[in-house]
């Protein structure tokens, strides 16, 4: 029986070295440069905070931060900018949360889309992966593709295929 896993994963020190190279550019932009707060990684929660004096400049730095991103390799869908922006006193402050792991809406949207495509494998839910089994190679690689080709949201990456 052959196998392979879905999963969403971002490399850490792909993404820290994202935050740091923003830092830098944040130091060295000529409209940003007396702004205080900044971009800070929290590895431990898997999120990035961006704080600063008001919305404007706040937006600046998730453009700057989803610059960044992008060209050290990562998939923007990675990052989560819905969450609204807080003020905390004289400071605006606003969490961007770091996709990890398929959860449960993206799982249903996964295995609805290897459903739909009408091959013969089977797809379930692990923890937060996805594990897909069918008989042939040539039917994995075909749910492969119709999970690319669905509107999911979120990177995703096929990893352990087994034969």
């Amino acid at each position: 029986m052959a196998s392979f896993d879905i999963v969403s994963k971002v490399d850490p020190q792909t993404l820290e070295n994202a935050v740091n190279t923003a830092k830098k550019e944040l130091q060295t932009r000529y409209d940003l440069r007396d702004t205080k707060g900044g971009i800070e990684l929290d590895k431990k929660n898997n999120t990035i905070t961006l704080t600063s004096e008001n919305s404007m400049r706040v937006q600046a730095l998730e453009n700057i931060l989803l610059t960044r991103i992008v060209k050290q390799g990562i998939d923007g869908t990675a990052l989560d900018f819905s969450e609204e922006e807080q003020p905390t006193g004289a400071m605006v402050k606003k969490v961007v949360k770091v996709r990890a792991g398929v959860d449960k809406e993206v799982g249903r949207k996964v295995i609805k889309a290897i459903k739909d495509a009408k091959v013969k494998v089977e797809a379930q839910m692990q923890d937060d992966q996805i594990r897909v089994t069918g008989k042939k190679l040539d039917e994995l690689q075909a749910a492969i593709a119709a999970v690319r080709q669905a509107a999911i949201g979120q990177p995703l990456q096929f990893v352990n295929m087994k034969s």
